[in-house]
């Protein structure tokens, strides 16, 4: 994944361990919130994160067939980088670390989920997602999208 969603508009591919394409950030220039669509190979919507504006905090909602999936915001407490991730209808996640480095973990009841780290790379712009099997791929990842967005 590249480091930054430098503007709204920018699209961008998510890339396999094998460097294939897997997904695609399509950025949306035309709306009045910062809105991503996370694509599959065949261009299907799997997930669109869209920012909430009227809200006492920032928030990013991530959505799948019109039906939010989770909302994504920055925790209240503690001094380093904390996302509290709220699912519907599922166990909350929880995004910790140096997230403006792209060092952190996403976990669920405290077994980690997904890993992001730039160190995987030396292309510079590039970060790695690695996420457990049997895990929602498209969730998670709009997920770090939205993080990476609400950390612009």
């Amino acid at each position: 994944m590249r480091e930054k969603l430098a503007s709204i508009g920018d699209d961008f591919w998510i890339e396999d361990e094998d460097g294939d394409r897997a997904f695609k950030v399509n950025g949306k220039a035309v709306r009045v919130r910062d809105t991503f669509v996370l694509e599959d190979l065949t261009g299907r919507e799997v997930a669109k994160i869209q920012e909430r504006k009227l809200s006492v905090r920032d928030k990013v909602a991530v959505e799948r067939d019109d039906q939010t999936l989770a909302t994504v915001h920055k925790a209240l407490v503690g001094i380093r980088d904390r996302f509290a991730i709220d699912v519907e209808g599922g166990p909350d996640l929880k995004a910790h670390g140096n997230v403006v480095d792209h060092e952190y973990e996403i976990e669920r009841d405290g077994d980690t989920v997904a890993r992001i780290s730039k160190k995987w790379f030396r292309v510079r712009d590039t970060y790695g997602v690695e996420i457990e099997a049997g895990e929602d791929e498209a969730l998670l990842l709009a997920t770090v999208v939205a993080i990476d967005s609400l950390t612009d």
